[in-house]
């Protein structure tokens, strides 16, 4: 990865620092998109990169923040969109417009408009890695709506990859368990914690962003669970129609 450039959205903090982290130690130039200038900046600093403000619900930022690092820094070569955020909330009955259009503005729109800027951009080699959930593979019925843009992301995932493969650009989804991230709140801590379900070290996530690039291959969710190997899950087969 050595002078290649990564984008990492909701870089600040969590898996995107992590990630952030781990490409600058192999080579890569890292440019942290947040919307927390303070996290943004520190983390930043401390891989020798650069912080933009982004809005990842927002195409025109997101073309505006593109177009910023082609110039700056020559080429984009890797884009990490991990921004996420939690309804938190089983009912959705009680989950108001507002708060459905703003998960679904991060992780459904942030990754779409995150491909749609940065793919014109990109050569072959490149590579897109999607932060999902293990709540976009399976029920989660503790937030529905979180678990809905997830599945999203991976069915989003799964089906642009042969669309982009002849160009050499790779497009993957990673779909963690709990992990252990500023996006677990306390009561969701206590709630996993009286069911025994052990939280995820997010470096073990961030690890697997690394191990999906640096695997080449393209269309596929990764599953990340504490005490497993990360690995592809498989996904059944949908039986196809049959001759009357």
């Amino acid at each position: 990865m050595q002078g290649k450039v990564a984008v990492i959205t909701g870089g600040a903090r969590g898996i995107g620092r992590l990630t952030a982290q781990r490409l600058a130690g192999r080579g890569a130039r890292v440019v942290i998109a947040d919307v927390t200038p303070d996290a943004g900046e520190q983390t930043a600093r401390e891989v020798s990169g650069r912080f933009v403000h982004l809005d990842v619900g927002d195409a025109t930022q997101w073309g505006q923040v593109v177009e910023d690092v082609v110039a700056q820094e020559g080429r984009l070569d890797l884009v990490h969109l991990n921004a996420g955020v939690a309804a938190g909330v089983a009912d959705v009955a009680s989950v108001s417009v507002e708060e459905y259009r703003r998960v679904m503005s991060v992780n459904v729109d942030g990754v779409v408009f995150g491909v749609q800027a940065a793919v014109p951009h990109m050569s072959a080699g490149g590579a897109i890695v999607a932060t999902a959930s293990l709540g976009g593979l399976v029920p989660m019925a503790s937030d529905p709506i979180y678990s809905l843009t997830k599945h999203a992301v991976v069915a989003f995932v799964r089906s642009i990859a042969p669309v982009y493969a002849d160009r050499g650009i790779t497009v993957n989804a990673v779909c963690p368990g709990f992990a252990d991230t500023p996006l677990v709140t306390d009561e969701f801590r206590r709630m996993i914690a009286a069911m025994q379900v052990p939280l995820l070290d997010p470096s073990v996530v961030a690890d697997t962003v690394i191990r999906i690039i640096d695997e080449g291959r393209t269309g596929e969710a990764w599953f990340v669970q504490p005490g497993r190997e990360p690995a592809p899950y498989e996904f059944r087969g949908v039986p196809g129609p049959r001759a009357s």
